[in-house]
């Protein structure tokens, strides 16, 4: 059995845990109504009945719209290790990084799951954390969300990161502080038109650059045969998102429309171009711009999950073809609204159980 990220996941001096492999969609959908069960799991870690896992299973639909990924599988979510292909030293975005760093510290989402989709997550000794009840999004696996936190995304910590002693910092072009967190390690920052381009950058960093190519292909593949699997080109999918006040309708700039694209989904007309909010759906003008043959919704936290729960009892929420026809999705928030390619791939699982697949008697 290959170590991944669920499968041994290192103990903390905050957190002793073994895990099942299953986690539920984002947590702040769990929060709606959960039922908690503890229970012994066989696994190829040694455990014993201290290590006993907590298994979580969410409700299985959100104000009538099911639920795609409930139960996902994270056992592989992070790949095996990948070997470094460089020695010594060389320059990336303008910082001296190690060939093969044993000590990395992550700022963001993107720049961990490039870290997972390489498996070098036991190389994580400090992530900065994202808001909510859970540290890291669940998709990532449950080993991923012990590792300690630096402070929140968007607000690291300096003093944190420098008492890890990191060789390597790790995250997206414009995080806060860089200054300050160059003067501790080799910080790269890594920018770029899209998400691909981004886990590259990131690869190059980490000293896995072919190994990234090769995964990206491999991911292209996966995409087109997950979408000649539920014939995607027929069907036209839309991506909304709530918000604390109205929704905003993924378009093809967005991560989500992005992966849709590779799978060759197509998208409403009033969908084919930049992400757009949406105020009302009090006219058939207004229905017109969130209709697809299918709906997935997610949900901007407890804010954006009240909110949508209300726009969706709503009798003008009811009027588009695709809720009468029980063809809405509820999706996981941090995988749909995230980056990277782990995320990329939870997408297309939840595209082969949903897309054209789904018996709504």
């Amino acid at each position: 059995m290959p170590v991944t990220a669920d499968s041994c996941p290192r103990k903390s001096a905050r957190a002793k845990r073994s895990v099942d492999g299953r986690t539920p969609l984002r947590r702040v959908l769990a929060a709606v109504s959960v039922l908690a069960v503890t229970a012994g799991v066989a696994s190829g870690c040694a455990q014993t009945d201290e290590d006993a896992a907590s298994i979580v299973r969410t409700t299985t639909a959100v104000a009538g719209a099911d639920m795609a990924g409930v139960g996902r599988d994270t056992r592989t979510a992070c790949a095996t290790p990948i070997a470094a292909e460089r020695s010594g030293t060389w320059q990336v975005a303008g910082a001296t990084v190690p060939a093969d760093p044993q000590q990395i510290v992550v700022l963001d989402t993107a720049a961990l799951d490039a870290v997972c989709a390489l498996g070098l997550w036991k190389q994580v000794v400090g992530a900065a954390t994202v808001s909510g009840p859970a540290a890291q999004p669940d998709y990532l696996g449950t080993g991923i969300a012990i590792i300690p936190s630096v402070g929140g995304v968007g607000s690291p910590d300096p003093a944190r990161i420098a008492a890890l002693h990191p060789d390597l910092i790790l995250g997206t072009a414009g995080a806060a502080g860089a200054d300050a967190l160059r003067s501790i390690a080799p910080t790269v920052l890594v920018g770029g038109a899209d998400w691909q381009s981004r886990f590259t950058g990131y690869a190059d960093a980490l000293g896995r650059p072919n190994a990234a190519a090769k995964l990206l292909d491999d991911y292209r593949t996966a995409a087109h045969d997950a979408g000649a699997a539920v014939a995607a080109n027929f069907s036209q999918a839309s991506v909304v998102r709530f918000e604390a006040q109205g929704m905003q309708v993924q378009g093809d700039d967005s991560f989500a429309g992005r992966v849709l694209a590779d799978a060759g989904v197509q998208r409403p007309g009033a969908q084919r171009g930049k992400s757009f909010p949406v105020g009302s759906l009090g006219s058939a003008a207004d229905r017109a711009k969130v209709e697809g043959d299918i709906v997935y919704v997610m949900f901007d936290g407890p804010d954006g999950l009240s909110n949508g729960q209300s726009v969706m009892r709503s009798a003008d929420w009811k009027k588009l073809s695709a809720v009468s026809d029980r063809r809405e999705f509820a999706v996981d928030d941090a995988i749909w609204h995230g980056e990277g390619l782990t995320a990329a791939r939870a997408i297309l699982d939840d595209l082969k159980t949903t897309l054209n697949g789904y018996d709504g008697s």
